[in-house]
């Protein structure tokens, strides 16, 4: 599980960003996670209580924005949603397509106090 390592990761990113901003605590962090990205949102939720452990993120909420998986065929054009669909078109069956999104993982937003 190296969600946890993300957790510990994005921790430092969010307090060196803040570090000279004389934030007093950081309320909610929204990260962004792509539908066929590596990371397992729930494990990833999972470990956040990790991030707690600095004092800035103590008592932190976490809010997670799933982006879809998104592909245009490269057989057709289509664009469609490549999990709902297997990774084929759905217009002509092709598996040759070109990924627009859907691999993800940003820090989206950090709300402070």
């Amino acid at each position: 599980m190296h969600e946890l390592g993300l957790v510990f990761e994005m921790a430092k990113v969010i307090e060196e960003a803040l570090v000279d901003e004389n934030v007093e605590a950081v309320d909610t962090v929204v990260m962004e996670i792509g539908e066929i990205s590596s990371v397992v949102p729930h494990y990833f939720e999972s470990c956040f209580p990790a991030a707690r452990e600095r004092p800035l993120l103590r008592d932190a909420k976490l809010e997670m924005n799933i982006i879809p998986a998104v592909g245009r065929c490269r057989n057709c054009g289509v664009t469609f949603p490549i999990v709902e669909n297997k990774g084929y078109c759905p217009d002509c069956g092709s598996f040759d397509k070109e990924l627009l999104s859907g691999r993800e993982f940003n820090i989206k937003e950090v709300r402070v106090r």
